[in-house]
């Protein structure tokens, strides 16, 4: 890699971090080409030089932002064995990432997505990072239980996603309520445990009742 080359992705890494370093700490309507290279320690007319607007340069970040976030976890969401630990997991993650401010992040970029329309699809892309480990530990873990043939991991885990990115956001007006939300998904996955310890003969009495229940 030429010097040219490396000083141009330094610069463009710190104008990401700036973006997102911004975002957290002024909001998205403080954001801007200036508070952004201000926050990067760079001369502004780069951002337009390496991302072309200050909209384009955010929705870069959000996915630079997500790739970094998932990635510090992928190694965890394999070793998932059970959905009281992806809970458990979750619970984790949320609480890291709220620590972090990047719960207050998505906030500001879910407000933004309404009035940028390229924010609107890069947080979609984001999340969708997190939905792809969500749903293969959920194919993994449900796939062995009586309710392994009557699930679809793909919407769950975006029901799943959907219901922590309310818990976080709900969280600001209503942290004890949060709080019992999560309470009330752990305890589905100590019902869900219960079941996986069942014998053979009760795991087809549920399966049967199942299919009995889907008209199948």
């Amino acid at each position: 890699m030429s010097p040219e080359t490396r000083k141009s992705l330094e610069t463009k890494t710190k104008l990401l971090e700036g973006a997102l370093r911004t975002l957290t700490e002024q909001g998205i309507a403080k954001t801007s080409a200036r508070s952004v290279a201000a926050a990067a320690g760079v001369n502004q007319a780069l951002v337009f030089y390496h991302f072309g607007s200050v909209d384009e340069l955010l929705a870069a970040a959000c996915r630079y932002g997500a790739e970094g976030s998932v990635a510090r976890y992928r190694e965890r969401f394999a070793a998932v064995g059970s959905l009281g630990e992806l809970l458990a997991l979750g619970r984790e993650i949320h609480e890291h990432e709220r620590a972090a401010g990047h719960v207050t992040r998505l906030g500001q970029l879910l407000a933004g997505a309404q009035t940028h329309a390229v924010l609107g699809p890069a947080t979609a892309a984001g999340l969708e990072l997190w939905i792809v480990e969500i749903e293969a530990v959920l194919a993994r873990v449900l796939g062995a239980t009586p309710f392994g043939e009557f699930v679809d991991p793909a919407g769950l885990a975006r029901a799943v996603a959907a219901s922590f990115v309310g818990i976080e956001l709900y969280e600001g007006v209503d942290g004890e309520g949060a709080g019992a939300a999560l309470a009330a998904l752990e305890q589905l996955g100590v019902l869900v445990g219960a079941l996986e310890e069942l014998g053979p003969v009760a795991q087809r009495a549920v399966r049967h009742r199942l299919r009995r229940a889907s008209g199948r």
